[in-house]
């Protein structure tokens, strides 16, 4: 049987579609495939098919579409009960998603070690399992937590075939595609340095300036920002006429180790081992990447109130016992999640000896960073340089351990800002209990066992007064 996703949800047998109808049985089927083999709870589930309205037979609604399910997938297949929720076993079925995700690694590490030729081949056959829009027949509320991520994948692999094609001389043919591309996504800096770069080596040093003018006039007027270092860098090369000049040699790559990688060890993929620098002694200084706190932080008393208690340990009899948390700060844009959520960290700290995490799931034109990005960087902060000197990038796997190793047993404050959805979000999660976790978010994520939820509704107006009061250096 095949499973595909990447397009609208649908269900395969051979040749034949399974048959089903309405966006509920659509969104069940995708959300337990999202999962990958673990359990969805029912609390999950009823987010995903009504948001926060759930009807008052939400439970028996869930057990009509699993029992549906059940009927029109047949034995291949295994719907489970397992409390708090069901899982999904597809067994030997096949699940276009991971196969786009196997694809890319395969292309990404071609592309590293200059295979050109294999790497467009592997990432075209990635993104030809698109078949529209993902999650085209699923409710909202799956698609606002699921597809932002989705698409960030599929954008990514585009500029990386891009570069592929790119260093295999086909600029001329690229044009047209990369015109669309940046037209289609106008703040990426990355396929716009593309496009110039195929520009002037078809001899449109003109057009190539162009693109990054306008470039660095949307830039500005959209974010305030000025052009990054891709877009930089393509600028300067144009009028430096360095952009048909060859790539220089690779780097021969340095693994630290003097002798073979254990059998537990990281490895990347293709069983080879994860090359990291180690530092010579431990590191001793706890992370403290807390953003600075809000100065003039005002209102929002019973919210604050409600998350100081659940960070501070609890008492039995005189000694304190610290009681891991997570919690989840949803509301809308600009509302102040962010702003509660690090006075509320920055006033817990001497409950976490062991530091405090923060990551910013989101880059700045709103768009979902990559969990392994993400995870690179709070690794290095807990003292795993993971400095991965060339070759494929690292298994978001093999990260994922590293990082679930590295905060097992300790008392950290893991804040994560502006999370776009589940699956972003699931890798970042420390294993161990010992850690307690804020997120923030737009919309409600689930993928927090056991947290609790604290909605941001806007400020009222005598604390909204204050607040611009305070701004403004006025005492009211």
């Amino acid at each position: 049987m095949d499973f595909q996703l990447l397009g609208p949800v649908e269900a395969r047998q051979g040749e034949r579609r399974v048959s089903m109808s309405g966006a509920k049985v659509h969104t069940v089927l995708a959300a337990l495939l999202l999962a990958r083999g673990r359990i969805i709870t029912d609390e999950r589930l009823s987010a995903l098919l009504w948001g926060w309205e759930p009807p008052a037979t939400m439970s028996a609604q869930i057990y009509t579409y699993i029992s549906r399910l059940r009927k029109l997938l047949g034995p291949e297949v295994e719907l489970v009960r397992r409390r708090p929720g069901y899982l999904i076993l597809i067994n030997d079925a096949r699940l276009d998603i991971s196969e786009f995700e196997r694809l890319g690694r395969l292309g990404r590490a071609a592309l590293a070690e200059r295979r050109y030729e294999d790497a467009h081949e592997l990432l075209s056959e990635g993104l030809g399992l698109w078949h529209g829009p993902a999650l085209a027949n699923v409710t909202s509320f799956l698609a606002d937590a699921e597809l932002p991520q989705l698409e960030e994948a599929r954008t990514t692999m585009l500029e990386h075939r891009v570069e592929a094609d790119l260093e295999l001389g086909r600029h001329q043919q690229l044009i047209p595609e990369l015109i669309g591309l940046v037209t289609e996504f106008p703040l990426r800096e990355r396929l716009r340095a593309q496009l110039m770069t195929a520009l002037y080596r078809c001899g449109r040093q003109a057009d190539a300036l162009h693109v990054y003018r306008q470039g660095r006039r949307t830039l500005a007027e959209e974010l305030g920002v000025d052009p990054g270092a891709d877009l930089t860098t393509a600028h300067q090369a144009v009028l430096d006429n360095t952009l048909d000049l060859p790539r220089p040699p690779a780097p021969m790559a340095v693994t630290v180790a003097a002798s073979a990688p254990h059998a537990n060890s990281p490895q990347m993929p293709g069983g080879r081992p994860f090359r990291t620098a180690r530092p010579a002694a431990p590191h001793t200084v706890p992370p403290a990447m807390l953003p600075a706190d809000i100065a003039d932080f005002t209102g929002r008393k019973t919210e604050l109130a409600s998350l100081l208690e659940r960070l501070s340990p609890a008492r039995s009899g005189r000694q304190p016992v610290f009681r891991p948390q997570r919690m989840l700060i949803t509301g809308m844009a600009g509302v102040g999640k962010t702003a509660l959520a690090v006075h509320a960290a920055h006033a817990s700290v001497q409950h976490f000896p062991d530091g405090q995490l923060y990551a910013n799931l989101c880059h700045a034109d709103g768009t979902p960073k990559d969990p392994a990005e993400i995870l690179v960087r709070l690794l290095r902060a807990l003292g795993e340089p993971v400095a991965v000197l060339d070759g494929p990038p690292a298994d978001l796997d093999e990260l994922v351990r590293l990082y679930r190793t590295r905060t097992a047993g300790k008392r950290l404050l893991i804040l994560l800002d502006n999370a776009a959805g589940d699956l972003q979000l699931d890798p970042l999660l420390p294993g161990s209990a010992s850690a307690s976790v804020l997120v923030t978010g737009r919309t409600r994520l689930c993928a927090v066992s056991g947290s609790r939820t604290t909605a941001c509704a806007p400020m009222e107006q005598d604390d909204s007064l204050a607040l611009l009061g305070k701004i403004a250096g006025v005492r009211r």
